[in-house]
């Protein structure tokens, strides 16, 4: 079957403006939507504009553009940010995404000139670079809520470097620790995350805009200028590898997997301490909520929900490994797939780094409490084996001596602090008077643990000290 001339025309004017001269029909309507990423793209509108606006200031340097077109260019850019910020903005599902919106609507303004903005670069090149300056974004606030937290770690640290807590192994009483030294495991679990984001910030802060759709342009772009326009460090080396790379977004997924285990295993503990069968701590009213049925319960839900969501957030690194693995150079439509993963474990970490920042400086230890359950299960059984060992026991024969003592402490239902001298000579006759206050109370146990990781408190105390200095020093250099 002939088609018409007028047939022609009038199929090319329903396909999209942005790429209407190969195609001989309109887009299916259904194909439209499901091909749309402007639903969820459109959080990258900042960076777009950004982007677009060095882009053009780059082409005016290098005689592509003139510089009144790139004022119009510019101009047009902030009047659309400010309405897309007012809530003005009309995004179309038919436009596919954040690009083509602002790019369309640009040229709808100042005409022609709009449509020289895209000189030089591509779609692919383009996204690539929002998704660099987004995620970079949201790294740095990232590490911002994380150091409110950790700053919250180390002021309820200072309140409590002589409050005695059991520490656990197997969950089972093992020694006694402090309150502050336990807190400050987390505060190391927390800076290594810091350490993470800041590493990956690096990787991510190179510049893609140059590469085109993957080759590179015939165009003289000078893409050391637009990086320095865009505040990148380096320039992404190959086309092919910048528009398809997106190692920097499953790296951020990596790291923010690990922030939200570290989180977890914060969450398991605050909610077995909460339990009515420890008591440790008391968590304010204003982070739990209750039952509809049993009036006494006060349930732990941020823990519990930050503990539940740390599943989606590995499920997101997941997605982002398995959408990358088959993929061969360069770009792929696959890759629109790889903002929703992104965006949800950089939401998902917020809402619990700033949940955490609140929650944790307001927790209430129950010292007596934790005082208590220290003196049950035998805390302080390796204090009486070293104590042995210092006298001139080899340290096999006084592991034996002490499990001995500790079956007499099980068979009567005493510490052993409370077992009498006589009993524990039983065992060994170098066992005298000092015993118990060199080696079976608490503060002897944890006082004599006196180095630098150690539980002591004067150690504890230096440890915080080092904290905010070492907090300092990781946040100045990459926020600045």
């Amino acid at each position: 079957m002939t088609t018409s001339p007028d047939q022609k025309k009038t199929s090319s004017q329903h396909t999209s403006g942005m790429w209407g001269g190969r195609f001989t029909e309109a887009t299916d309507a259904f194909v439209a939507e499901f091909t749309a990423s402007v639903q969820f793209d459109q959080r990258f509108y900042k960076q777009d504009i950004a982007g677009s606006i060095a882009h053009a200031t780059m082409l005016a340097s290098v005689g592509v553009l003139t510089e009144a077109e790139r004022d119009d260019i510019i101009q047009g850019l902030n009047t659309i940010q400010t309405e897309i910020e007012a809530g003005q903005f009309n995004w179309r599902i038919d436009l596919e995404d954040v690009h083509m919106n602002i790019e369309a609507e640009l040229t709808k303004r100042i005409g022609i000139t709009g449509k020289k903005l895209h000189t030089g670069r591509s779609r692919n090149d383009q996204v690539a670079t929002d998704i660099r300056l987004y995620l970079r974004d949201e790294i740095d606030s990232t590490l911002a809520t994380l150091k409110q937290l950790q700053m919250g770690i180390l002021t309820l640290a200072e309140q409590h470097t002589h409050t005695i807590m059991p520490g656990f192994t197997h969950l089972q009483t093992a020694q006694p620790v402090t309150f502050s030294h336990h807190l400050l495991a987390w505060f190391e679990m927390l800076l290594r995350d810091s350490e993470r984001l800041q590493d990956c910030r690096k990787r991510t802060n190179r510049l893609p805009l140059g590469s085109a759709a993957l080759a590179g342009t015939t165009y003289p772009i000078n893409r050391a200028y637009t990086a320095q326009l865009l505040g990148f460090e380096a320039v992404c080396e190959n086309s092919l590898d910048a528009v398809s790379d997106r190692d920097f977004a499953i790296e951020f997924n990596a790291a923010a997997a690990l922030i939200m285990m570290h989180l977890s295993r914060m969450s398991e503990e605050l909610i077995l301490w909460t339990s009515a069968q420890f008591k440790f701590v008391q968590i304010p009213d204003r982070f739990c909520t209750g039952s509809s049925i049993m009036p006494q319960k006060k349930n732990p839900d941020v823990p519990e929900l930050v503990r539940g969501k740390s599943g989606r957030v590995f499920g997101d690194l997941m997605s982002l490994l398995t959408l990358m693995k088959g993929q061969p150079l360069a770009y792929n439509k696959d890759n629109q797939e790889d903002k929703e993963p992104l965006f949800d474990a950089i939401d998902t970490i917020r809402g619990c780094l700033m949940a955490f920042a609140d929650m944790i400086p307001a927790l209430v230890p129950n010292i007596d409490i934790m005082r208590e359950a220290a003196l049950r299960g035998f805390s302080t059984a390796t204090d009486l084996a070293d104590y042995l060992v210092k006298k001139g026991v080899a340290f096999r024969d006084a592991h034996e001596i002490v499990g001995k003592a500790v079956a007499l402490g099980v068979a009567e239902d005493k510490d052993l602090s409370e077992l009498t001298l006589e009993q524990l000579q039983q065992f060994s006759n170098l066992i005298t008077q000092d015993v118990f206050d060199k080696a079976l109370t608490l503060e002897a146990s944890v006082s004599a643990r006196d180095h630098i990781g150690g539980t002591a408190p004067k150690q504890v105390k230096a440890a915080i000290e080092r904290g905010y200095v070492r907090i300092e020093n990781l946040y100045t250099p990459a926020i600045s």
